[in-house]
């Protein structure tokens, strides 16, 4: 497993926002973690991120504990691209691709990890100079995962990655992970569209209020009648239907 999670607790002061957490996630897979708004996803990502600090528990990555300082959590190879994208909008596109190599000397490896950016993101080539708050919503997701991947990450945690995008960018924007899982790089996502994640996803798990009820295949959590009528708004409607038949 690149990734064990055991045990792990959260408080803000006296709120507990996540209750003895555990989860894996092996090399390799995209895992996906859904859950209804308030569930704790965030305060996952952001606590394996370092920027929020754990009550009790352990997180491991590659076989090593987590270091407390967020700089080093990403130069060991665990990236998060935040909710809300959080581009530096006075910066242009290739000085916003260019921060997320912050923490590695220029090299031939930067450069190459720049082209596959701007492979994999084409929109990105061609406003490279453009500043990135003039971006539509669509552009700056793919741009702040971009950022990400100029990280270098093994492990690239994606938070909401359609949140607020047209349906036609989230089906870009979910063919574009897809694509990135494929190189090789580990994906853990939180996604508010509980069925594309769960399509996509190796491995799921369900958070609810802090805690994890549900874990099973993408296919196996997608099939479940509870996270169907709680997240896919399937078993009421279906109920509702047979009631007026």
């Amino acid at each position: 497993m690149i990734l064990k999670v055991a045990d792990l607790t959260v408080r803000y002061g006296i709120i507990e926002a996540l209750h003895s957490v555990s989860l894996e996630v092996a090399e390799g897979e995209i895992v996906s973690i859904v859950g209804a708004n308030g569930a704790g996803k965030t305060t996952l990502l952001n606590t394996l991120a370092g920027t929020v600090k754990k009550t009790k528990g352990s997180i491991t990555f590659c076989g090593e504990k987590t270091p407390a300082a967020v700089h080093k959590v990403v130069s060991s190879g665990i990236v998060l691209v935040p909710e809300g994208r959080r581009i530096f909008g006075s910066l242009t596109v290739m000085e916003n691709l260019m921060m997320g190599a912050y923490l590695r000397k220029m090299s031939k490896s930067v450069e190459n990890d720049l082209d596959y950016v701007l492979t994999v993101f084409p929109r990105m080539k061609e406003r490279l100079k453009q500043q990135a708050n003039t971006l539509s919503g669509g552009e700056q997701q793919m741009l702040a995962i971009g950022r990400g991947i100029m990280s270098k990450p093994r492990l690239l945690m994606l938070d909401e990655p359609s949140l607020g995008l047209a349906p036609v960018l989230v089906k870009e924007i979910f063919k574009q992970i897809l694509e990135i899982n494929k190189t090789g790089v580990t994906i853990l996502m939180v996604e508010q569209n509980a069925n594309q994640a769960l399509k996509l996803a190796t491995h799921a798990y369900v958070l609810q209020t802090g805690s994890i009820i549900l874990y099973g295949t993408g296919e196996e959590v997608l099939k479940n009648p509870e996270v169907q009528e709680a997240y896919l708004g399937r078993g009421r409607r279906n109920s509702r239907k047979q009631e007026i038949e």
